[in-house]
This record gives structure tokens, C-alpha cells and sequence, in this order.
């Protein structure tokens, strides 16, 4: 009767083991650290790259009618100093068109090729063309109405002396399980820039998730076909992480429109590494009230 009775009590408690373990993932430890780790690494090499970040070395608003560049300041765009002639030629933005003339005996190439005179940006274009000479290389972005030419040095100081990114410690408990709740078709959400500029993003829906109990929301960007793009901020912002914000990409939702969002890989907009960048901030709906002590803290730069 005795073992009867302890098994009898050992069944609920067997039983309530199981069902909470069944709604909890196991994770090992090691192996999610080393694929963060990896991922970091990957971000880092990005940056690192040719079209990464950390090359940049200009970013210049072009006015309407002709805008001259070459190193000399008296140019209305200077260009760094030894890198490219004193009077190189001249931008001219004219009806949303951007073209470049070059002065003679000045060498920049575009493909390879040497380039006089040629569009640079039209609003037709399905590409930007690249202009370079030595070490520099450069092309036309546009934000909204405004039109500027972003300027690459592959010897950047920057780039050249780069430590890397401090992070918090990889912990799991910051990756959280997140329903995905469809918005109507076409819905967009605002975001602002740093430039002032407020540009409508198409926001297919919202996740939602809980931290320690307490619900929490964020909306996403369909930036591209693989992921959602999250700009967002929290109680961490100008403390230990960046001011402006951090971004997290998060997997598309499952066939039961669930998906992780995973802070240990949030990272700082490209401001916190360049001024020559022009930055999301994060919508007001999407600034959290609690701190997120995971992903990349404020950059410090050691040079």
C-alpha cells in the first residue's frame, strides 16, 4: 500500500514535468553561443567589406545646377586632399538627373573604362553606376528629394584601424518566441531619418511577445525576401547601447505564424559607425520600456 501511495503521488508530478518541458525548447548553450558568434563574425566581415560600412569617407548633397569637385576646398565638393586632382569636374543635377564631366588629363573610370562625360543617377535607371580613381570609389544615392554623392576610400583610416564591436554576453534568454498578427494590405508605418526626413515603409504585420511575463509589440519592415527589417529602441539607449536605436533582423513566420525574435543579434545602425550614413530611428510604437541587454552595445571608436 505504502509503494502504492508513492506512486500514485509521482504520476501528476512525472506528468506535470513532461507538459512543461513539452512548451519549452531546449537549447545547448554552447552551440547557439557559437552560432551567434558565428553570425557576429559574419556582420563584422561585412562591415569590413568593400561595400561595408566602414570604407566610407563622404557623404555630399548635391544642389540643383552644377556642383564642382576635386580635392581643392574651393570646390563645392572636396573630395580628400592627394586622393584625385584639385579641380576634377563638375556634378550637374538637373530634373532629378544626375551626370558627371571630367576636366581633361583628370582619370577616373567607371567598369574600367575612362569616363568624360556620362549619367550617373536618372530615375529610369534600373542600376548606379560606380566612378572610381586609386583608392576611392563613389555613386549617387537618393533619400526622398534629395540627391548626394557617397564617397568610398578603400584606405579609410577607419577601416584600417577597427577593433571590432563590444557585445553583451550571448544569452538565450533573450530570444523570444513571437506570433506574427497579419496588418491589412498596404499598410505602411512612418519612419524618420536622421535628416528629418519621414519616409512610409510597407509593414505586412506585427509580432508579439512576452519579456518576463509582460507583452510586448514591435512592427516590421518588408525589407527583403528572406527576413524583416525591426528598427526599435529601449530603456538601454544611451547607456550601454547606442542612442538611436538598433536594428534586428527576424525570419519570416512558419505556416502557425511564429517566428523568434532574437536580441543577441541586434546591432547598431551604420551611424554609430559613420556620419556619412543617413539612418532610420526608431518609431515611437516600436521603443520598448524595459532594457535590452542583449546584441551589440554602443561602439566606441579607439582611434
Amino acid at each position: 500500500m505504502k509503494n502504492l501511495i508513492i506512486a500514485v503521488i509521482a504520476i501528476p508530478f512525472l506528468f506535470g514535468c513532461n507538459s512543461k518541458n513539452k512548451n519549452k525548447e531546449t537549447i545547448d548553450t554552447l552551440a547557439y553561443k557559437n552560432e551567434i558568434d558565428s553570425w557576429h563574425q559574419g556582420r563584422i566581415n561585412s562591415l569590413k567589406s568593400h561595400t561595408g560600412y566602414l570604407n566610407l569617407a563622404g557623404l555630399f548633397w548635391l544642389k540643383d545646377g552644377i556642383n564642382s569637385f576635386g580635392s581643392d576646398p574651393d570646390n563645392d565638393i572636396a573630395f580628400p586632399e592627394k586622393k584625385i586632382a584639385s579641380k576634377a569636374g563638375y556634378f550637374l543635377l538637373k530634373d532629378s538627373v544626375v551626370s558627371i564631366s571630367v576636366l581633361p588629363n583628370v582619370k577616373i573610370f567607371s567598369m574600367g573604362k575612362p569616363v568624360t562625360k556620362m549619367v550617373i543617377f536618372s530615375p529610369d535607371s534600373s542600376s548606379v553606376p560606380t566612378l572610381e580613381i586609386d583608392s576611392l570609389s563613389w555613386f549617387v544615392i537618393k533619400r526622398l528629394d534629395k540627391f548626394g554623392i557617397r564617397l568610398r576610400d578603400f584606405n579609410n583610416i577607419v577601416l584600417k584601424e577597427f577593433k571590432g564591436i563590444e557585445r553583451f554576453p550571448v544569452d538565450a534568454k533573450w530570444r523570444f518566441k513571437a506570433s506574427f498578427v497579419d496588418a491589412p494590405i498596404g499598410r505602411t508605418i512612418a519612419i524618420q531619418n536622421i535628416l528629418g526626413q519621414t519616409e512610409h515603409n510597407l509593414s505586412p504585420g506585427t509580432l508579439e511577445f512576452n519579456i518576463n511575463g509582460k507583452p510586448f509589440h514591435l512592427d516590421v519592415i518588408d525589407e527583403n525576401a528572406k527576413d524583416l527589417f525591426i528598427v526599435f529602441g529601449d530603456l538601454s539607449n544611451e547607456k550601454s547601447t547606442y542612442g538611436g536605436g538598433r536594428f534586428v533582423y527576424v525570419e519570416r513566420p512558419d505556416s502557425t505564424k511564429t517566428t523568434w525574435v532574437d536580441f543577441n543579434k541586434a546591432i547598431n545602425p551604420p551611424c554609430s559607425l559613420t556620419s556619412f550614413t543617413t539612418c532610420p530611428k526608431p518609431p515611437e510604437q516600436n521603443i520598448l520600456d524595459v532594457e535590452i541587454n542583449a546584441g551589440e552595445k554602443k561602439y566606441e571608436k579607439e582611434y
